[in-house]
């Protein structure tokens, strides 16, 4: 067999290959493989009372910050007080931090009490910068199934850098089992009153 036949039989097989290796994945993905994973977000609040103050200026809300097991998809569950585990084949629709973040400006909005809170690099003209972070956002096993959400909170002056305010927030709210959907359904509730005592806090001193 000559140079050029070996050269062609190589190009054959290699083609073929391909073509099997792409029949594989397409057969894994109509359902031959494992099964995707289930994927959860969660709500802002909309109703608020009629005291809630309100403010002309704009607010810039930086994504938050948190230690690496917060800074993720994975929802997570802690057990005797230190451990850090996670619900299989599940995950938040973003990293956790920028799904905060979201529902943090969506909030805003929704009260329609406040000129503008946007995210960084949308050109706002800013009077105020709201730093957060992370602290606790997960399932609580321990003595117990709780939600918890917990995070610091500062009100940054963005003309000259000065903390108006600041202060920590901490919600739970009990899950009614432990499975994904019971604990993302208690996460929304502890969320959803975290996000009413910041926003009430944040509107009362700006």
């Amino acid at each position: 067999m000559s140079l050029v036949q070996r050269r062609r039989l190589t190009l054959a097989r290699v083609l073929a290959a391909t073509v099997l290796a792409a029949g594989v994945t397409g057969c894994a993905a109509l359902g031959g493989g494992s099964a995707p994973r289930e994927i959860y977000t969660l709500s802002a609040p909309s109703d608020f009372p009629a005291s809630i103050g309100g403010s002309r200026a704009q607010i810039l809300v930086p994504i938050p910050r948190a230690v690496a097991a917060l800074d993720t998809d994975n929802i997570a569950v802690v057990s005797d007080n230190t451990r850090i585990s996670y619900f299989g084949k599940a995950s938040w629709s973003d990293k956790v931090p920028k799904l905060f973040q979201a529902k943090m400006v969506e909030a805003f909005e929704n009260t329609g009490r406040l000129r503008a809170a946007g995210l960084p690099g949308e050109g706002l003209l800013i009077d105020y910068q709201l730093a957060t972070d992370i602290r606790s956002f997960q399932l609580d096993v321990n003595g117990g199934r709780n939600a918890v959400v917990e995070f610091s909170a500062k009100i940054i002056n963005d003309r000259n850098g000065r903390v108006v305010a600041a202060r920590t927030f901490v919600a739970s709210a009990p899950s009614s089992g432990d499975t994904v959907g019971a604990a993302v359904a208690a996460m929304n509730q502890a969320l959803d009153q975290a996000l009413n005592e910041l926003l009430a806090w944040t509107l009362a001193k700006i």
